[in-house]
């Protein structure tokens, strides 16, 4: 029953102007680094590709990491990064002391923070930098309706008694990481108009392509038609449509960057 997808990237890249802001206002933050290249860790479709690019080629090299293929091969198709890596960020460990480790809305899919923000840093060049934007949308209408579902309809496969939020606080991020070094932590809510574009919900075809995935991946088609029809309704009431029928979407973000 259970079917595991790669990454589409097209699907990802529908709403590409929202999912890029993120990266620069990120990228905006990070400072000067030490000589070594930039790693865009969880690269994706290489959408930050051309930003870090811009900024840092050609003194530095640009380097791309994802564990999907296809999302490998669109960033390749970029022709921005100097090299791809198709690698789990999770186990990745560079040959050399890298300036930068950029990573935008890859590293909340990884468990065990507490061990791999340091782990991370620990890689960094004197001086370097690990500047990370994670999702926070985990208590929002558009993932709480994910959860709740999925265990109410599948209880065989989801449950939400044992379930904890992927990222944690800004808080306890500064508690982890000040120790190692200079860091700032922040949060945007950011209100993202989501235009109709086809069928299905604007918010369900922002969410098909990332969060919903997991969970998608253990249904049978019968089981996605029915989970599917019975998000759209909640979405419809959760986010309405506005007057000229887009919808208005608060998507909350968490950002760091830690200079060690």
């Amino acid at each position: 029953m259970a079917r595991q997808s790669d990454w589409n990237p097209e699907t990802y890249a529908r709403f590409r102007d929202l999912r890029l802001r993120p990266a620069l206002d990120l990228l905006a933050r990070v400072g000067d680094l030490p000589a070594g290249a930039v790693v865009d860790l969880g690269c994706g479709n290489g959408a930050a590709g051309p930003a870090l690019a811009e900024r840092f080629s050609p003194d530095r090299q640009i380097v791309g990491l994802d564990s999907s293929p296809n999302m490998i091969a669109a960033a390749g198709a970029k022709h921005c990064y100097d090299r791809l890596i198709e690698a789990d960020a999770a186990e990745w460990a560079p040959a050399e002391k890298p300036a930068l480790i950029f990573s935008n809305a890859a590293l909340h899919w990884l468990p065990g923070h507490d061990a791999l923000f340091p782990r991370l840093a620990g890689y960094l060049a004197p001086g370097g930098t690990l500047a990370v934007q994670m999702p926070r949308q985990y208590g929002a209408p558009s993932h709480r309706f994910l959860r709740d579902f999925a265990a109410e309809m599948y209880p065989d496969r989801f449950t939400t008694g044992d379930w904890t939020a992927p990222v944690s606080t800004p808080v306890e991020y500064h508690r982890l990481l000040s120790p190692l070094g200079s860091v700032d932590v922040w949060e945007t809510d950011y209100v993202q108009r989501l235009e109709t574009t086809g069928a299905g919900h604007p918010v369900r075809r922002f969410t098909e392509s990332t969060v919903m995935r997991p969970y998608l991946d253990q249904m049978s088609r019968t089981e996605t038609e029915a989970f599917l029809q019975r998000y759209e309704q909640a979405l419809a009431a959760a986010y309405p449509a506005e007057s000229d029928g887009s919808v208005l979407f608060p998507f909350r973000r968490l950002f760091f960057t830690l200079t060690v």
